[in-house]
């Protein structure tokens, strides 16, 4: 029984990347062109499916940005970390809060 489910978990994962592939762009696509990693999932199965997970599948925006993020020598935008960090924020409270006492 554990060889059965096993076996579906494999072919369920395979059936996955295989779709995954197939609905992604072409210019999404790294290191390979997208018909060859077609060919590895298919011929490499799981084996495929993994190195197309780790090696071809487009990065998600979260790490693009990361990484633009870490790379030395680019300039951090000054973006308030929190309201209290703000000062346009800070101005229009002060504002509301005078408008309150009065």
């Amino acid at each position: 029984m554990p060889s059965v489910l096993l076996g579906l978990a494999l072919l369920a994962f395979w059936l996955y990347c295989l779709f995954d592939v197939i609905t992604t762009p072409e210019e999404d696509v790294r290191n390979l062109p997208k018909l060859l990693w077609v060919l590895i999932v298919v011929l490499l199965a799981d084996l495929g499916g993994l190195l197309w997970l780790l090696l071809g599948r487009p990065q998600s925006e979260q790490a693009v940005q990361r990484q633009r993020i870490a790379r030395p020598g680019r300039p951090r935008p000054s973006v308030p970390r929190g309201p209290d960090d703000d000062p346009d924020f800070l101005r229009d409270l002060d504002r509301r809060l005078r408008r309150e006492d009065d």
